[in-house]
């Protein structure tokens, strides 16, 4: 079991190659955190038994440190370099040495050295002035003198800037710090002096954060030989201050002046087994104290937490492996050189371009979406809602007065009286009705041609989106197109409107007619006498019957309102009829249902009005400007007769009735006409205007030009697919037995 954290150092690796922008896959690992001075770097060097790390005073370690260490076995002399021997050294024989993962294939036999180079490392990207910066040194010590662990070393957690340091140097150690021990797979080893109250540890208080509960914090105490006389740490190493799951253990570090004496780490590490087993109050629990005892606690930590968290790690790395494959077959293969090879990949991705435009419209889309409506849903939703409401709030009646129907009515007989309902002034009214229908269906054209330029533009193949030139000229082309044919579909619709304008069909067979609209005229005036106080229900008759009320109301009528002229001796109604046949050749089929009309009333002496007001004239002219005519005359000074409000409403039924008919032909013919013109005509020519306009040997260069990030992208991916599939494979070495 111990070879899975070599496998982890390894993965370590790759995924330091990889970067943390591309993946993220958290490691275990075991982070050293502490206060400035607690003996961070004195315990990492006990634990590795080399005098390593820079050493000084204030803030020394300045960037993350990781620190993998793999126990190597000695060889069979049992030979270890070290600087009395530097023919071994240099020899590279040796069984301790350090490698950086910054400089590959270069052993440091001689630990000064690698201090010497994590300083020049340092100062490299922080400079020389006690600057800080989050870059991690990668260092890999082998020696048989270690067991296999994975430790980050970080900045001690200062309080007071000094240097060039920034005055927000405590937030950035400490974002530094919740950055790494945030990371749900690490252990925490917080170091704590036991010189100080445990209840102001700086690094208790920060592991507190991530882990409230202690579950994956172990605490060191250093230190203990320096407490006064008389004391001791029993309490905060039982756990009974500040408990923690995985408890604490008490080390001894070398003081100053073994550190300038050079003292022997070995040496160090027998003192330390001494003071706990001589110590009064820690002999009890000597066993699971001192460096020795850490060492094993965290070798055996560590092994047990990647145990638990590998299987995750496996399925992690296959699963960045299958999103980095997926990205890359959106980017394609590198464009080839060769003529024919572009014109190849240009004339399929004008195809996939047009197969996805009219699968869009038609509905075969692979990608539709479930939250809104797309392509040709969209169109079919302007047909089958929007245009039918735009039409249905269309009134047959509005802007059309009484006095309006009233002076039609009066153009179209000319100097005779009218006895019928004139078919001319019908058919004036509703053409100038019908005509009003031109508006909304051209509006239905424009929306469903923004729609047709919203697929232009999504439908796109993943392959394209790195030519750019490529997709912009595949749009401007395609939107031409619908440009070109929004024309003839407006002219179309335009044309529609003409038809029915051109033609009034009275004889259809859902026009109501004129016998069953005087018959509704009846029933609606026999329910009014019956049933004088009940309101009857709005409808589009409501306007007029209310603009019929207002132009009797000035004056009171000769005849009754709520009842029709009675009807006249069958002499009487024959001579009139035959007198006024001859001279009413255009009353049509209103002959068929207005026989009975009521004889003309002998007419009333009434005073003359004048046309115009005569106050301020002259007397000599007033007489002759009672002769003269206003420029414009209506037909709204004089009180409607019986037989006016009569065929008033009859018109006013028959303009509802067949409005109503041309109203369903505008409704079902329009759409029609987009969908031919406009919609099916891009589908089916598509294609060729791409290919009859880009398909060129002259732009081949222009349009498959990929931009610099696209290229830059694709290699990268492939980079990282390839350290993916490296980590992929040091998984797979290792046995599920190892880990189950």
């Amino acid at each position: 079991m111990d070879d899975l954290i070599p496998v982890v150092n390894k993965l370590q690796d790759v995924f330091a190659l990889v970067g943390g922008s591309h993946i993220a896959i958290d490691l275990p690992q075991i982070v050293v955190i502490g206060a400035q001075s607690s003996g961070k770097s004195s315990v990492l060097e006990n634990v590795v038994g080399k005098d390593f790390l820079p050493r000084g005073a204030g803030i020394v370690t300045r960037r993350p440190l990781v620190l993998q260490l793999v126990h190597q076995k000695a060889n069979l002399n049992g030979n270890v370099p070290s600087e009395a021997n530097p023919e071994e050294n240099s020899s590279g024989q040796g069984n301790e040495w350090g490698e950086f993962l910054h400089i590959e294939g270069k052993k440091f036999y001689n630990f000064d050295e690698i201090r010497e180079e994590i300083e020049r490392e340092t100062d490299r990207i922080t400079g020389k002035n006690k600057g800080i910066s989050d870059s991690p040194i990668r260092l890999r010590i082998y020696s048989p003198n270690v067991v296999n662990l994975t430790m980050v070393d970080l900045p001690g957690i200062t309080k007071v800037p000094v240097g060039d340091q920034p005055q927000d140097i405590e937030s950035q150690i400490r974002k530094m710090a919740l950055n790494y021990i945030g990371n749900p797979n690490s252990i925490v080893l917080a170091v704590s002096s036991a010189n100080t109250d445990i209840a102001n540890s700086d690094a208790l208080k920060l592991a507190r954060e991530v882990d409230p509960l202690g579950l994956r914090t172990i605490g060191v105490i250093t230190k203990l030989d320096l407490m006064d006389a008389g004391t001791d740490a029993m309490d905060t190493l039982m756990g009974r201050i500040i408990p923690l799951r995985l408890g604490y253990i008490g080390v001894v570090n070398r003081s100053q002046h073994d550190i300038n004496t050079k003292k022997d780490i070995r040496k160090s590490l027998q003192d330390e087994s001494a003071f706990f087993n001589n110590h009064p109050a820690y002999r009890t629990i000597a066993s699971k104290m001192g460096t020795g005892f850490l060492s094993r606690r965290l070798n055996h930590l560590l092994l047990s937490h990647i145990r638990e968290v590998l299987p995750d790690i496996r399925s992690r790395v296959t699963q960045s492996i299958t999103a980095l494959q997926t990205e890359l077959a959106d980017y394609g293969d590198p464009v080839l050189t060769t003529r024919a090879s572009k014109g190849a990949l240009l004339l399929q991705l004008l195809t996939r371009y047009s197969t996805m435009f009219c699968d869009s419209i038609d509905g075969r889309s692979k990608e539709l979406s479930t939250t809104e409506l797309c392509g040709g849903a969209r169109v079919n939703f302007i047909f089958y809602d929007v245009f039918p409401h735009q039409l249905s709030a269309i009134n047959p009646v509005e802007f059309l007065s009484v006095n309006d129907i009233r002076t039609a009515i009066r153009n179209a007989t000319g100097t005779r009286q009218t006895l019928f309902v004139p078919e001319v002034s019908f058919e004036l009214l509703a053409k100038q009705q019908i005509a009003r229908l031109e508006e909304p269906a051209l509006r239905c054209c424009h929306q469903v041609y923004d729609e047709m330029i919203r697929i232009v533009s999504q439908s796109q193949p993943k392959e394209m989106k790195r030519f750019t030139n490529l997709r912009d000229r595949v749009v401007d082309v395609a939107s031409n197109l619908l440009t070109q044919a929004l024309e003839p579909t407006k002219k179309m619709v335009t044309d529609l409107i003409q038809i029915e304008l051109a033609y009034i069909n009275t004889s259809h067979p859902d026009f109501i007619g004129g016998s069953r609209a005087v018959a509704q005229l009846m029933e609606r005036r026999q329910d009014k006498q019956v049933k004088p106080e009940e309101t009857p229900k709005p409808n589009h008759m409501t306007y007029y019957s209310q603009s019929l009320a207002q132009s009797n109301s000035s004056a009171p009528s000769t005849v009754p309102s709520k009842v029709l002229p009675a009807p006249v001796p069958q002499s009487t109604s024959n001579s009139t009829i035959t007198s006024s046949s001859s001279s009413s050749a255009e009353t049509g089929y209103f002959s068929s249902f207005f026989g009975s009309a009521a004889p003309p009333k002998k007419p009333q002496p009434r005073s003359p009005q004048p046309l115009m007001p005569t106050n301020d004239l002259p007397t000599a002219t007033v007489g002759a400007q009672k002769d003269l005519l206003p420029a414009q005359l209506r037909a709204q000074t004089a009180q409607l007769t019986e037989h006016e409000r009569v065929v008033t409403e009859i018109i006013m039924t028959l303009l509802q009735s067949y409005f109503s008919i041309v109203l369903k032909n505008i409704q079902d013919s329009v759409p029609k006409a987009i969908m031919h013109f406009l919609v099916n005509h891009a589908k089916d020519h598509v294609q060729h205007q791409l290919v009859a306009n880009l398909y060129r040997e002259d732009m081949l260069d222009e349009l498959l030009e990929e931009g610099d990030q696209i290229a830059q992208r694709r290699t990268q991916c492939i980079e990282t697919m390839k350290l993916l599939k490296s980590a992929l494979e040091i998984l797979n070495q290792v046995k599920e037995a190892s880990y189950k």
